[in-house]
């Protein structure tokens, strides 16, 4: 093996996507499992105490083998960011399925997105929140709170609208997918195609701060305390503009149909 730790990497890589060497893929994730631990306790930040940060590793392990296994490096990207998104992926996937988000916060985080596609196509551009919460007929607190409570939950990510939108709910597309060439598969390369343009034109739609919080976190990377810092708020407001720009993409792209006309920023 090489000395030089990043040489000795590069290796690993070529050997396991050359080879499909059993002793190079299980080196690469030993190399990256502290990603997991990473992400899984990013997670747990929000969850109730009871969830346990070791079943989240191990709940991430099969997202980082899933990531190593359909990682390209040939075409340039970082495996880092690749990853992560689809270990956060395979640890949500595994908390949605023992149902653990109680039924009134998914209740609410619907009649959000439902208020917010109607203002939508009312007011022909993006609601503020007093509008959205004087639409609920909540107080602009109670929809501040309601959105940090969703957030925590894990209940919305970009990348769930991929599958979303395709119609496949058992799709473990992520938004790294969308930025990947496709070249091996025409059909692939035909639906990633697509999926960038309705995620950009969607995005591109979007007010400044909201479309300035979403590429930052899925694209660049930044984690949300980060994007606070450059916006100037609390991580907790980055939070919650996340959570409602995901609410406002999701009625965006999985009716489509709806919209008659351009909404304005």
């Amino acid at each position: 093996m090489p000395e030089n730790p990043i040489d000795a990497i590069n290796e690993l890589w070529t050997d396991y996507k050359a080879n499909g060497t059993r002793d190079a893929r299980e080196r690469l994730i030993l190399h990256y499992s502290p990603l997991v631990k990473f992400v899984a306790g990013r997670v747990a930040a929000g969850l109730p105490q009871n969830i346990e940060q070791a079943d989240l590793v191990s709940y991430g392990i099969f997202g980082l083998i899933d990531a190593i296994d359909k990682f390209d490096p040939g075409r340039g990207f970082k495996f880092e960011t690749y990853a992560i998104s689809r270990i956060k992926g395979a640890i949500i996937d595994e908390l949605r399925s023992i149902d653990w988000v109680p039924r009134s916060v998914r209740a609410k985080a619907r009649a959000i997105e439902r208020a917010i596609s109607k203002l939508e196509n009312e007011l022909r551009r993006s609601p503020e929140d007093a509008e959205v919460a004087a639409e609920l007929e909540w107080t602009e607190g109670e929809l501040t709170h309601t959105l940090s409570q969703i957030s925590f939950t894990g209940l919305v990510a970009l990348d769930d609208l991929l599958a979303a939108s395709s119609g496949d709910r058992n799709s473990s597309a992520t938004v790294s997918d969308t930025i990947s060439d496709g070249k091996h598969d025409p059909v692939e390369a035909y639906e990633v195609d697509e999926m960038k343009h309705l995620l950009a034109d969607a995005i591109n739609r979007m007010p400044d701060r909201e479309r300035l919080v979403l590429t930052l976190y899925y694209y660049e990377g930044l984690t949300l305390a980060e994007i606070g810092t450059l916006l100037g708020v609390t991580e907790s407001r980055v939070c919650q503009i996340h959570t409602k720009s995901i609410l406002q993409l999701r009625g965006r792209l999985s009716e489509p149909e709806r919209e008659t006309g351009p909404v304005r920023s």
